[in-house]
Parts: C-alpha cells; sequence; structure tokens
C-alpha cells in the first residue's frame, strides 16, 4: 500500500483480517495524510490542521467511534454574516437552498458559475436574488474549496443528494478531533499485523501484471519492496504533481492514457487553514456598533462566522464548547493569495481580516493572541492541496482514476469517491474498503486461494 492515509488505512486492515498480508508504506512520520490532529498544550483541545468536521453521520466513522465508546459531539450555535461594515445573524440560508435546489442533473453540465448565468439567473434578479447567488457561490467555494468557474453542477448535486441520506446537513466532532480515529486505527493496525514504514517515501512504481517493484527512500537508506500488486492511495495532487517535484511518484511503464486523462480531468481545491488561540473569547459580547437586527444580542454562541473576505471569508469556534479559540478558513483564491508565504504573514492577514469584519482594533487583538497555527497543504509535497472536486463535463473521471489496472495496480482515495462524498474522510475510507474487496478478489481469481504474499508494499 503506498499512502497511509484514511484509505490506505482501511484498505489495509481489511486485507490483512482477510488473511493478506500487508506492508503499508508512508512518507510521513505519522499516519493519518490529510488527517493532523495536535493537542493545544494549555486547553487541552484538539487543533485540527487538515480534515475536522464529521459530515452528517457516515457509518464509515461513526461506527468505528462508537464501537470505541468515543463521545460525539454536535456543532451548535449561531451563525454570523459580516456584510457592508455591520455584523448581523446570517439569513440566507432559505435563498441559497432555493437555488441549490435548481441544481438538475438531467440537464447538460456546466460550471456553477455558468449555472447561476442560465437557470438561477432566470426570472427575478432584484437585490435579494443577486444576494442569495453571492452566498451560494461563496458556500460552493468555501465549503468545497472549489473554483465556481470549473466545478461541474452534477458533482455538486450527486454531493447533496449523498449529504441527505447521512444527515449531512448537521456537522460534528469527537472528543479529541479525529485524533480518536487514528488512535482506532493505529490499534486495529497492529492487532491484524500490518506492516508500517513510517519516513518512506516512494519515488517510482515500476510494474507489469503480476508484479510491482516499489523504489522508496528512509533515513536509513534506499530500498525497494516488491508485490504481486500494490494500491496507490495518495492525493491526487501528488498524482498531477510533475515528475521532477518534490514527492512525485514515476510509474514505470507510465500508467495508461485514459488513467493520466482523469487524473487532470479532476480539480485538486486549495485550503490555508489558520487556528488562533486567544488569551479570552473576546467576541463574546460583539458586536460593539449598534444594529437593529441584532438588538440585545451578541455573539456569545457563535459558532460560524460568514463574510465575502478577500483573504479569510470564513470563521468558526470550537461551539458549543466555549474555548476561546477562531479557526480561519481560505479556500480557492484566498489560498492562492496565502501559499507559500511566512507564517507570519498568514496570521498577520488573519488578524487583519478579524478587524475588519468584527471591528476589533488591531492591536487589541495582536495583545490577545496568544497562540498561532498554520498548515498550507499547497506546499506540502505529499498532500499537494485539500481535497478534490468534479469538474463540468468530467463525471466519470473518479471512477476511472478508481478503477484497477491489469489486477496489479490498485487506487483508492477521496478523489476515487463516487458516491457524492469526494473530498470527506468518510468517502476516503469507503474507497480503501471498495479497493480492498478488489484486491482481495484479484488474489483469489490469481491462485484460487487466498495469497500467502504481500497484496501491496
Amino acid at each position: 500500500m503506498i499512502g497511509a492515509g484514511a484509505a490506505g488505512i482501511s484498505a489495509s486492515i481489511d486485507l490483512a483480517n482477510a488473511g493478506i498480508r500487508v506492508t503499508l508504506v508512508e512518507a510521513r512520520d505519522r499516519i493519518g495524510g490529510r488527517i493532523f490532529t495536535i493537542q493545544d498544550p494549555v486547553h487541552a483541545v484538539p487543533v485540527e490542521l487538515g480534515a475536522e468536521f464529521i459530515h452528517g453521520r457516515p457509518p464509515q466513522i461513526v461506527d468505528l467511534l462508537q464501537s470505541a465508546s468515543v463521545p460525539i459531539t454536535e456543532v451548535d450555535g449561531d451563525n454570523w454574516c459580516a456584510e457592508e461594515n455591520r455584523l448581523a445573524p446570517c439569513d440566507f440560508s432559505s435563498d441559497v437552498d432555493e437555488i441549490l435546489q435548481q441544481l438538475n442533473p438531467q440537464n447538460k453540465d456546466q460550471s456553477f458559475r455558468d449555472f447561476l448565468k442560465t437557470y438561477a439567473g432566470a426570472g427575478d434578479k432584484g437585490r435579494r436574488r443577486q444576494h442569495a447567488e453571492q452566498w451560494a457561490t461563496s458556500y460552493v467555494s468555501g465549503f468545497n474549496a472549489a473554483d465556481p468557474a470549473l466545478v461541474g453542477v452534477h458533482w455538486l448535486w450527486q454531493g447533496l443528494r449523498a449529504d441527505e441520506k447521512i444527515e449531512g446537513d448537521r456537522s460534528f466532532r469527537a472528543l479529541r478531533g479525529y485524533a480518536d480515529l487514528i488512535e482506532i486505527f493505529q490499534r486495529q493496525l497492529q492487532k491484524s499485523g500490518v506492516v508500517v514504514h513510517k519516513n518512506t517515501a516512494v519515488h517510482s512504481v515500476q510494474w507489469r501484471p503480476g508484479r510491482v517493484d516499489i523504489a522508496a527512500s528512509s533515513p536509513s537508506g534506499t530500498q525497494t519492496l516488491s508485490a504481486p500488486r500494490t494500491l496507490i492511495t495518495v492525493p491526487l495532487g501528488v498524482l498531477q504533481a510533475r515528475p521532477d517535484d518534490n514527492g512525485a511518484i514515476r510509474f514505470f511503464p507510465e500508467l495508461p492514457e485514459k488513467k493520466q486523462a482523469a487524473i487532470r480531468d479532476i480539480e485538486m481545491g486549495k485550503v490555508i487553514r489558520l487556528t488562533l488561540r486567544f488569551r479570552e473569547r473576546f467576541w463574546a459580547n460583539l458586536p460593539r456598533t449598534p444594529n437593529p437586527r441584532c438588538k440585545n444580542m451578541n455573539m456569545n454562541e457563535m459558532s460560524f462566522l460568514l463574510s465575502h473576505d478577500d483573504w479569510f471569508p470564513t470563521w468558526w469556534t470550537t461551539s458549543p464548547n466555549k474555548t476561546p479559540f477562531l479557526v480561519g478558513w481560505a479556500p480557492f483564491q484566498c489560498a492562492n493569495r496565502l501559499s507559500g508565504r511566512t507564517e507570519s504573514f498568514v496570521v498577520e492577514r488573519g488578524i487583519a481580516t478579524l478587524n475588519r469584519l468584527l471591528g476589533v482594533g488591531e492591536q487589541e487583538l495582536e495583545d490577545l493572541l496568544e497562540y498561532a497555527y498554520v498548515h498550507d497543504w499547497q506546499s506540502d509535497p505529499f498532500a499537494r492541496g485539500a481535497y478534490s472536486y468534479g469538474k463540468a463535463g468530467e463525471s466519470e473521471a473518479p471512477r476511472i482514476l478508481g478503477m484497477p489496472i491489469e489486477g496489479t495496480l490498485f487506487f483508492a482515495g477521496e478523489a476515487t469517491d463516487v458516491s457524492g462524498h469526494t473530498g470527506t474522510v468518510h468517502g476516503a475510507i469507503a474507497s480503501g474498503q471498495r479497493a480492498a474487496v478488489e484486491i482481495h478478489n484479484s488474489a483469489r481469481s490469481a491462485s484460487g486461494k487466498i495469497e500467502g504474499g504481500r497484496a501491496a508494499s
């Protein structure tokens, strides 16, 4: 297995439990991939540098957490919007839902931006409709880390329908964040006998039907691992990397053109995350400026703060837990502006954004700030982005990306999801489980019984 993210871990466990010896190779010094939780030493709360929310009640995650008696808390609180230098409770949700309900998979696929110009743009184009379209665009680019001019209507529709089946309009967190899930995975890997090589970066995969030779490097030197078949679960951004890029994997012979086209035809979203720990929850008594819409209200119960800011348009708290943390979310073009910059620059932009949105002075914010956590997934050579999304007119690309090659190379990861759960941890887990079945069946077909050799290295 190449890649110890959620997909690679789940596939490894399933295969090992089926009697196949598995070696899992991971470039980082930890497992989890784009799940990356650290514990804040002052407040003993999880700080997520990658995935944070459990979207809905997907069995792939909820069943595991419940089996380990891990408490799960629903995200709760008020959503506030900052517009035209005013703070007020958000009031656009029903109008945005009305627009999204017009997504129609029976119509020709097009980008969300083009969709707004045609179907959603027909009829009333008054101020309220324009306001709703602006927030709908912010939702699509923010939630999906996607370019509205590229992301496909069919892909968006499939995601909305899939969410309905798992109560996807609700969000949850585990007690210690995704660290709880990784701990469960760690125990399962050990119990099932999976061999895990961390700090081992794969550089090339040489393959022919029934044989794979993987060249990798680690602190102890270079090595070659061989197996009759392997599963590739690295993020889409790694598969899209140029051959000379740090972290890139080369295939000999090259992957079939159809597979390469699928890799090109899926987009990798971009996000910069910024978590700020303050001395106190200074926003609890805001807003300071009078606003008839929020008379006798304050932001003590704030969950999300939404805006159209050019740097960090979305912020959230740890609600319902009352801790002095604010998380800034910079997707799409915002991430482009921040990626590759110094952490101090990112923090400065975050503080300046909060100054604009909340009306609190920058010096006051800096005095209240205790610590900042920043992670740039675009600059991470083993991720090269946040998570994937589907382009208009390319609805078949994820299915093609996930298809095995010659019963030898198998593919999984959230970018291969075809059920509407692209970009999620549970989508990645499900893809690993799907690939495990494919490898298991291939092993049986090849020998008439379960092979004793490694299924992946």
